[in-house]
């Protein structure tokens, strides 16, 4: 796998200068209007292409699920900054054809290891099948494809060497591995982190390597960023819960 020349060049560029952070990470659902006419925000896109980070990495809630991403996507690689589009893959057959494969866009796709509490194993057999099509799909259009897979405390280092040697078997240009920010109290976070290095080795490639540490933490403080806000939501409600069954002892 090799690492794009021109990304290498612009990410030095970024950690010499200063105040430029390298990877700007943007939720879709925050600049894309569900169902509406005109689906992007002008105004979010303009900020966007006028910052001066290189990459621009699109996740949060799934991107594919919203009408105007191609056209996002689109607008920001035309500007010179690098697109990666996380997606779990499961719709990318199905809306390939609405994408351009220009050199500057990565899509990436999650590939999990292991299996995951309250889902299915069907349900994840079929996601990972859609995942594989849509990798497929889109090789032989001639997209770049990212493989991103997460690290979690209970994924075995076997599991991950398996999950990496299948990604390389589907040829794909690049992979980044994070590790998954898992809310738990007994957390071993020097544990993941050191399995989370050990799994990247895997790779074998320096550059990937090193890219993936520098996705790492953007992606870990939108991760605890949205824990933070959903923790909030739920004390919120539960207070107004309270509240409303006093209300009614009190009645």
């Amino acid at each position: 796998m090799q690492f794009p020349l021109r990304l290498t060049a612009d990410l030095a560029v970024a950690r010499f200068a200063s105040r430029v952070c390298p990877i700007q990470f943007l939720d879709a659902a925050e600049i894309l209007h569900h169902d509406s006419n005109h689906p992007v925000s002008h105004e979010k896109t303009r900020e966007i292409n006028a910052s001066r980070s290189p990459v621009v990495w699109i996740g949060g809630s799934e991107p594919l699920h919203h009408a105007g991403i191609s056209h996002l996507v689109r607008a920001i690689t035309q500007t010179g900054h690098f697109v990666f589009l996380e997606t779990d893959g499961t719709l990318l057959r199905r809306r390939i054809h609405e994408f351009q494969p220009v050199s500057r866009l990565f899509l990436t796709v999650r590939l999990e290891s292991g299996p995951r509490s309250g889902i299915s194993k069907s349900t994840r057999t079929n996601a990972f099948e859609l995942a594989i099509e849509g990798i497929r799909a889109a090789r032989l259009s001639g997209f770049l494809i990212c493989a991103h897979s997460r690290v979690h405390e209970q994924t075995e280092q076997a599991a991950l060497a398996g999950l990496v040697q299948f990604a390389q078997s589907l040829d794909v240009d690049g992979i980044v591995i994070s590790p998954a920010n898992d809310r738990s109290a007994n957390r071993d976070t020097a544990a993941l982190q050191e399995k989370t290095a050990e799994a990247r080795k895997l790779v074998g490639s320096k550059w990937w390597e090193s890219f993936s540490r520098l996705v790492e933490p953007v992606l870990s403080a939108v991760s605890r960023g949205r824990v933070q806000r959903n923790e909030e939501t739920g004390a919120t409600r539960e207070q107004e819960t309270h509240a409303n069954e006093e209300g009614v002892r009190v009645a």
